[in-house]
């Protein structure tokens, strides 16, 4: 998660003890579980809540095989130059034992800013996965299961909470203000990381970056701070949903934002007639940039022309003819109003998810969004109770899946607010990663019908890449759903199957 749009809604420390638990096993069996609590002095405040750190050990059941694994929960510890603790940072690690030499790292984030890795965590590559149903989108009642597809499988795992998100905490108001913007906060993760790295002696490891949405951005800013402050060289980024230039997110009367947007539109009209085909989206996205980037970086047409223009548009995402008409062929601001029909509304995280309109009434949308604001928050509560009762993290501070007020204090780019953040953009780090580290590699994925941080974005980022850098290193792969396209099953296996593919191909070079 999530590119979180607020106008839409939207430690080091050493293990020393291993008491004895009995933990319920997946296939409900009673297991012996070892769990080995680290000590670690009060320090009072906000601290105090943070217990210690867990391991405990389990048995991730692959297609190929059974493999035994630890899952480490507990917190990094970050200090400012005066030598006091500034924040904790949240983790979870799951590391395969007996593992061979060379086994890649993968450090995890979301995004928002102001999202924890939950989604990641219980959504897409941890051995545990959480199932909204068979509709995909009850989150009243979600089940935990096992993750035939975790990434487990390939790599080992440490799934990061940025300050401010999930259980990871500054150590007061003032102090999480120098965690709260792009540099800021790539060099916290980029320590953590390093930290870890260090504690857990796998330096030598290679190092893999997955960010989701805003943390596709983060990905990239994280892998130059590791660069440039740590000494540490990443293997490969994979990027989910993610935001990579401002300029094309949300900017409404912008042509080539336009153009981009318009196919992930169309892609998600495509899924509500139960039509879509990987043809008739290639037609959509002829036409968007064709005649229709060209109509709409002109004049205004007229006549025929108008007729046919403002048709097409509408007869690729529902919108009425007249509405297009009357935004000149610009619909990202109508298209969550109009593409569901009468009294609903379309969600921007995927434009084939409609639900009734709380507030038909209005002209524009205030409507809470039906996917960032509903089944997907299940994943919060559902990880706090994961972490109290399967991997022994049990804590009286509650778990903050989602927080605004991360969100709207961001500094981007030297301001503050998200206006700003037109001005983002990580385009140019993924080219000097492309050109000083030799086998670094990077994939972007995305969901057809994710209307918030359309596939078109980021293939036109892959295109303008110089080919020299980008050629058989830098990739686009798409899947049928939209921003967390992995809430489908089988989109989520077909991706799971296409990052080891990219892993193996990298372990190759």
């Amino acid at each position: 998660m999530q590119f979180h749009r607020i106008v839409t809604s939207f430690a080091v420390l050493l293990a020393l003890s291993a008491p004895v638990f009995a933990q319920q096993d997946h296939g409900g069996d009673e297991r012996p579980e070892r769990a080995r609590q680290a000590e670690q002095p009060t320090s009072g405040g906000i601290f105090s809540l943070i217990p210690a750190d867990s391991t405990t050990e389990h048995v991730f059941k692959a297609p190929s095989g059974e493999l035994p694994y630890t899952a480490t929960v507990g917190t990094l510890d970050l200090f400012g130059q005066d030598g006091n603790r500034t924040a904790k940072i949240f983790y979870t690690a799951y590391v395969a034992k007996n593992r061979t030499a060379g086994r890649p790292l993968t450090f995890a984030f979301n995004g928002g800013p102001g999202a924890a890795s939950a989604y990641l965590h219980l959504g897409l590559i941890g051995p545990r996965i959480l199932e909204f149903g068979a509709s995909s989108d009850n989150g009243t009642t979600p089940e935990l299961r096992d993750n035939p597809e975790s990434w487990l499988a390939f790599t080992d795992l440490v799934l990061i909470d940025p300050v401010g998100t999930g259980w990871s905490r500054a150590a007061s108001d003032d102090a999480a203000r120098s965690f709260y913007g792009v540099r800021q906060d790539a060099e916290s993760l980029a320590k953590a990381i390093a930290l870890y790295a260090q504690k857990t002696n796998r330096l030598d490891a290679p190092k893999y970056l997955l960010g989701e949405s805003y943390g596709g951005f983060r990905a990239a800013k994280v892998a130059a701070s590791l660069r440039n402050t740590q000494g540490i060289l990443t293997s490969g980024i994979i990027m989910l949903s993610p935001l990579i230039e401002g300029r094309f997110l949300a900017n409404s009367d912008d042509p080539l934002s336009a153009a981009l947007q318009l196919p992930s539109l169309a892609a998600g009209k495509l899924e509500q007639r139960n039509q879509f085909t990987p043809e008739k989206l290639a037609e959509a996205e002829r036409f968007a940039m064709g005649d229709y980037l060209v109509a709409l970086a002109g004049p205004s047409p007229g006549g025929p022309a108008a007729d046919a223009l403002y048709g097409r548009v509408a007869e690729l995402t529902g919108i009425p003819q007249d509405v297009v008409a009357r935004t000149r062929g610009f619909v990202g601001d109508v298209y969550a109003k109009q593409m569901g029909g009468p009294g609903r509304i379309i969600s921007p995280y995927d434009a084939s998810y409609a639900v009734p309109d709380a507030y038909p009434e209005d002209v524009n949308n205030r409507n809470d969004d039906p996917i960032l604001d509903g089944y997907t928050r299940a994943y919060g509560a559902a990880f706090a109770a994961y972490a109290r009762n399967e991997l022994r993290f049990s804590t009286e501070m509650t778990y903050n899946l989602l927080n605004e007020d991360v969100n709207r204090r961001w500094e981007w780019n030297g301001s503050r607010g998200g206006d700003s953040r037109s001005l983002a953009g990580a385009s140019t780090d993924i080219r000097d990663l492309l050109s000083v580290i030799p086998t670094f590699r990077l994939m972007i994925a995305h969901g057809y019908s994710d209307a918030l941080t359309p596939y078109g974005a980021s293939r036109y980022v892959i295109d303008h890449l110089p080919p020299e850098l980008a050629a058989g290193r830098a990739e686009l792969k798409t899947y049928r759903g939209g921003h967390m396209f992995y809430t489908k099953p089988e989109s989520r296996k077909s991706f799971a199957a296409d990052v080891r593919t990219f892993y193996e191909a990298n372990a190759t070079d």
